[in-house]
């Protein structure tokens, strides 16, 4: 759960990248950068931090170019939060390329190792997102007519991606000299939306994770990347489409819609916010199976993720609907820090009651999900300090039982609270009188309702069912032993993978240097 932008423009467009990162913020705080091209020159700029923290007025000046990419890092399964991670990524063999990557390789190791014996090339981190771009690379050299490219070898490479790689990935790169390259898994699970800005001196385009960077950047919507597809833009601004995939099959990832996303984004056609309406409603009718409505006093959200669910809840339920807990909004999403004692600490920070809505009343608090439990249980507490009579939790979405391996930090399922306890034991576990989860089906029909053609998600985390079919019990356990975790085999199928866990030196591109294909 990365952010990723590319633009290709008729003005210098280091602004627009740096604006649309600071729009993505919420899909990653760890690192930031922002290449930009200007013919055959890259210029590179990437640091730990927020966005604001990483970016100063003499890294924007050395940014010269009217194309560029930007990514915003959510550390994912087996990296880490050196800056040496941080992206883009670049290689200058056989063409000077820079990538920027979201989502999760799940066949890491056998590509590393495909590199080291077969491709003759070398891997510096332990980022699954440099071996992608070296597996790019090569298809490259393996497509290219000698050292020309056209748009019959780039599309031929990125088909040899998807023939090797295995996993979510969304990605754009700035090949130096020809232009910019979009492109999405075969199973589109993480989202990439194309955008386009009319001007007097011609086109601009904008590749973005989410919609609401092209609206707030003053772009309008083409229309979603295809899952198996790519966009090429020329140095000219031509755009080009291409089928790359041989069975491309849309399944995207489901928690994009109840928690991932912004409200305000659409992801395949689907409003981000009228699905988590939708989630309300259906959790209200859970609810008034599970608790009697009379119970209740009050219907209070988490905020703000589950505001909207909440809203159409009380609705639903005919209840009030109050605000009883004030956001910090200068601290980070406590679920994308990593670290479980950071995100415990970060909860009191984040959060604080207004007493009045909770003394002498029984309140439901609404939550988009519940994952290791930190937060719901601090929050249940805050709760009762406050004066709650009674507190009832309700998750938008299911228990989360399995690791989502496709590029959100759920790796290892001794963290996950759902994992081996029933709704009552976790209710205990949190310290809430009673626990009402979404059902799964609910939970599609929400975002199904929308539009009736998507006919698949990825919903691993819940089921355990992996959409790209190489994902076993052995490749959850080698990434939980990576993280110091302990096995635990057993709950999925599949065919055979591992994650290899490295920890070797980067040798990467200086602040501001300029580097020449």
């Amino acid at each position: 759960m990365c952010g990723i932008l590319g633009v290709v423009a008729t003005t210098p467009v280091n602004q627009l990248l740096y604006d649309g990162l600071m729009v993505l913020q919420h899909r990653g705080q760890d690192a930031a950068g922002i290449a930009t091209g200007n013919g055959d020159a890259f210029h590179m700029h990437k640091g730990s931090g927020l966005v604001r923290d990483v970016f100063r007025t003499r890294n924007m000046r050395a940014l010269p170019g009217n194309m560029g990419i930007a990514h915003c890092r959510y550390p994912t399964a087996g990296s880490s939060s050196d800056s040496a991670e941080s992206q883009p990524f670049y290689v200058n063999s056989p063409f000077g390329l820079v990538l920027a990557h979201n989502g999760n390789l799940t066949n890491t190791q056998q590509l590393q190792e495909e590199m080291f014996r077969q491709d003759l090339r070398h891997i510096n981190t332990n980022s699954d997102s440099e071996v992608l771009l070296n597996v790019l690379a090569h298809e490259l050299q393996e497509s290219a007519k000698g050292f020309r490219l056209d748009l019959d070898t780039i599309f031929a490479a990125v088909s040899g991606v998807h023939r090797r790689c295995r996993g979510a990935y969304a990605v754009v790169v700035l090949i130096a000299g020809y232009g910019m390259l979009a492109f999405r898994d075969p199973h589109g699970i993480r989202p990439l939306v194309i955008g386009v800005n009319e001007t007097p001196e011609g086109n601009d385009y904008l590749v973005a994770s989410e919609s609401v960077a092209l609206d707030t950047l003053g772009f309008r919507v083409l229309r979603d990347v295809a899952p198996g597809e790519a966009v090429f833009i020329d140095m000219a601004r031509n755009i080009h489409f291409r089928q790359c995939a041989e069975s491309p099959v849309l399944s995207p990832c489901i928690f994009e819609y109840v928690y991932l996303a912004r409200p305000d984004s659409v992801i395949d056609g689907v409003s981000v916010y009228e699905t988590r309406l939708r989630m309300g409603e259906h959790l209200a009718d859970k609810v008034a199976e599970r608790i009697p409505v009379s119970e209740i006093d009050v219907v209070i959200p988490i905020p703000d993720s589950s505001r909207p669910s909440a809203m159409q809840l009380a609705q639903r339920l005919g209840l009030p609907y109050r605000e009883g807990y004030v956001k910090n909004r200068y601290i980070g999403r406590t679920f994308i820090m990593p670290g479980q004692a950071t995100r415990k600490k970060s909860v009191r920070q984040k959060l604080n009651t207004v007493a009045q809505e909770f003394k002498g009343k029984r309140v439901l608090l609404v939550d988009d999900s519940i994952v290791r439990g930190t937060t719901s249980r601090e929050i249940v507490e805050m709760a009762r300090a406050a004066g709650a009579l009674k507190v009832y939790f309700a998750s938008a979405a299911p228990p989360v039982r399995y690791p989502n391996v496709y590029g959100i930090d759920m790796p290892t399922r001794g963290e996950l609270i759902a994992t081996g306890r029933t709704d009552d034991e976790i209710a205990r576990e949190i310290g809430a009188d009673a626990l009402v989860y979404q059902d799964l089906d609910a939970l599609k029909a929400s975002v199904r309702g929308l539009k009736p053609s998507l006919a698949s998600f990825d919903c691993s985390c819940f089921d355990g069912l992996y959409v790209t079919g190489d994902v076993t019990p052995e490749y959850l356990d080698a990434v939980e032993e990576s993280r110091g975790g302990k096995a635990m085999s057993g709950n999925v199928d599949g065919g055979d993978s591992r994650q290899l866990n490295l920890n070797l030196k980067t040798a990467g591109i200086a602040d501001g240097q300029e580097v020449r294909a």
